[in-house]
């Protein structure tokens, strides 16, 4: 069975980002978020980010139009999957409250519909433990902005099936992404070698090696990099960032992803990037 209806939970700005781009490529989504007003203010988002791809020439009038018209919302989470074949879920990075909607899923769903997560980090498996449907469950981790971003990491727990996968990827395709599949391990691919690169810049910036912008600079114009290491910090979010770490840390046991000093302490500060205005860049 071909995907059709996806049911988003989360209107943060993966939640969004997905929801906003899964519409645009012609798919029936549903956003779910249990606030109703967080609900509407993230509807308006999406519509100004299919806005900004009109005016940009990346999205036509009438493709925006008809994601609009694919868009809806809801409070009520029972009413929100009962018919969906993917539900991908984009919460906060708690194991706990991920397992809590799990097992939520597995009773209000269809047996054919696939459980997604957009964790960053925490483990696949771990998460499908809290279901008897082990087998549906697959992550799906997508990039900030989610309408510029062209990958998707699909991670395979220790159940996820095959056909589970190969759906998920054409899902995956169909919005315009490029697909990498890894297995079920602590930081995935990306955030691996993300918080490497990102703490190691942090611990240089702390040590006073070079400015923040220098050393953003040298990996993007000595290694093609798109964005340095410390402005991505400040895009994806210092918290999650150090949430991420915390958690590598703990899983594989290597100073490599301890959590630098400074980064605590901004976060203690509530710097913690874009969101906020301020973080290793001050933004307007």
């Amino acid at each position: 069975m071909q995907v059709q209806r996806i049911t988003v939970i989360g209107t943060g700005t993966m939640g969004n980002g997905i929801a906003g781009q899964a519409a645009l490529k012609g798919f029936d989504v549903v956003l779910y978020d249990i606030d109703a007003e967080r609900v509407a203010a993230a509807l308006g988002q999406i519509g100004k980010t299919y806005d900004k791809g009109v005016a940009r020439g990346k999205v036509s009038a009438d493709d925006a139009e008809a994601g609009r018209g694919r868009l809806s919302s809801s409070d009520d989470l029972i009413s929100a999957v009962k018919d969906a074949d993917l539900v991908v879920e984009a919460v906060p990075e708690r194991m706990s409250l991920k397992q809590e909607i799990f097992a939520t899923l597995e009773r209000e769903t269809q047996g054919h519909t696939i459980l997604a997560t957009n964790t960053s980090s925490l483990s696949i498996s771990e998460i499908a433990s809290a279901t008897g449907c082990a087998d549906r469950v697959v992550g799906m981790h997508f990039f900030n902005p989610v309408a510029v971003m062209p990958l998707v990491e699909l991670v395979r727990g220790r159940e996820t099936s095959d056909e589970v996968l190969a759906e998920a990827r054409r899902v995956a395709e169909q919005m315009g992404k490029e697909c990498i599949t890894v297995t079920d391990s602590p930081g995935f691919a990306t955030s691996r070698l993300g918080i490497c690169l990102g703490n190691e810049a942090m611990r240089m910036f702390e040590e006073g090696v070079a400015s923040a912008e220098d050393i953003d600079k040298a990996m993007t114009l000595g290694y093609r990099h798109p964005i340095g290491p410390l402005a991505l910090t400040d895009l994806v979010g210092l918290d999650v960032r150090l949430a991420i770490s915390e958690h590598l840390h703990r899983e594989l046991g290597t100073d490599t992803f301890k959590a630098p000093e400074i980064l605590r302490k901004m976060v203690s500060e509530g710097k913690l990037g874009r969101k906020t205005g301020e973080g290793f860049y001050t933004y307007s």
